[in-house]
């Protein structure tokens, strides 16, 4: 609002100067004589009104620049003030960036250089610059060049500032909305490697649960059953949370409390009663104390783990490992039999799994490594960085 206000105190003034100077160069030229006699009363009067009229289109001069300016050159050609010209040339330099902004520049120069040569010529050396321009001879033209010059330097000195204060206006724009969709992409990111996580290890255990089923006996069809009801009633909450984010655009965060390495054991224990084997070596000191994005990290690296390993060497066995301390950091290793090639068939998986835990590992300024072994294993090899007590 307050830059809105001096943008009309500005343009009010332009329009005022510019109007006042047409004035006084009428009433001087019809009081003094001329030493070249290019102003008939009759043109001088055309002129002045010509000079009016290029002075009120100055109000425009910033939505319209290039066709303003055109106007504003034309009162100084027939007799009258140059003052819009040199204003317009002020908005022209501040709107464009390409050669037209400097082709603008000599054209005014020319423009304004004519008009003082002109105007010198009065007797009685009435100009309004008569004080610095000589009656004749050689200092007369140094003096309108000079004139002309200064005159032209300083719209495009304030044409060119006002531009590159609204290209760094600009920029602070793009460079906030920017940040804005990179935040917004950072929590998209965030929903989606958590729902991959929760999810994906859900629906795989759902899977596995499900075609354990199919091969129960009458006697444990029962308990089977029930543990695919549990796991896909904890897919469908957390599936309908996930709606929830996308259409109300709400915080994502899931039921109860974070998991921690503390239940690990649990995470293990669901996945053994998928049918998968899976021997966990567990060596932490003060698990419960280590800092939430770290345990969350630990659990969902193994979580996306056994989550491969349903996907890609369905059972197989899985050795998992996780040692860690206060100040030591934690040490997690999770390997399984690469299955013979034409035994499993490919999964739909997006890769986006193992990119996902990549990306947590360097979250948190540890170290990863992912890929087959020597002994025709497949294994995630983690570092985590645990800030002593």
């Amino acid at each position: 609002m307050e830059r809105r206000a001096l943008g009309v105190v500005a343009t009010v003034f332009a329009v005022a100067v510019s109007v006042i100077g047409n004035l006084v160069t009428f009433s001087a030229s019809s009081s003094v004589s001329y030493e070249y006699k290019l102003h008939p009363t009759a043109l001088t009067f055309v002129a002045m009104l010509v000079g009016i009229g290029a002075s009120t289109m100055l109000v425009w001069r910033h939505h319209w620049p290039l066709l303003v300016f055109g106007i504003a050159l034309v009162p100084p050609l027939v007799g009258s003030d140059g003052m819009a010209a040199l204003v317009a040339l002020a908005a022209l330099t501040a709107a464009r960036r390409d050669h037209l902004r400097w082709l603008a520049v000599p054209v005014v120069y020319g423009v304004t250089t004519f008009a003082l040569w002109r105007d010198a010529g009065w007797v009685d050396g009435s100009q309004i610059f008569g004080v610095f321009i000589a009656e004749s001879g050689t200092a007369k033209i140094v003096g309108v060049l000079v004139v002309a010059a200064i005159l032209t330097a300083i719209p495009v000195t304030v044409g060119v500032l006002r531009g590159t204060r609204a290209d760094l206006r600009e920029r602070e724009r793009r460079e906030a909305w920017m940040r804005a969709e990179m935040t917004r992409q950072e929590e998209r990111s965030r929903i989606a490697h958590e729902m991959h996580d929760v999810l994906g290890h859900r629906l795989s255990l759902l899977s596995l649960q499900a075609g354990a089923l199919e091969v129960t006996g009458p006697e444990k069809t029962g308990d089977a059953a029930r543990t695919v009801r549990s796991t896909a009633k904890q897919s469908l909450e957390d599936l309908r949370q996930v709606i929830g984010v996308l259409r109300d655009g709400r915080d994502f965060h899931l039921s109860g409390p974070a998991p921690t390495m503390a239940d690990l054991p649990t995470l293990v224990g669901q996945t053994r009663q998928a049918g998968v084997p899976v021997s966990l070596t567990l060596l932490l000191d003060q698990a419960t104390a280590a800092p939430p994005q770290l345990g969350m990290a630990v659990y969902r690296i193994v979580q996306e783990s056994l989550t491969n390993i349903l996907r890609h060497a369905p059972g197989a066995p899985a050795d998992v490992m996780v040692r860690g301390a206060p100040g030591a950091g934690v040490t997690l290793e999770i390997a399984n039999p690469i299955p013979p090639p034409g035994t499993v068939p490919p999964s739909p998986g997006s890769g986006t799994g193992l990119t996902g835990i990549t990306e947590r590992v360097n979250a948190l300024g540890g170290k990863v490594n992912i890929g087959p072994t020597t002994n025709n294993t497949f294994a995630i090899q983690a570092w985590l960085p645990w800030p002593p007590p």
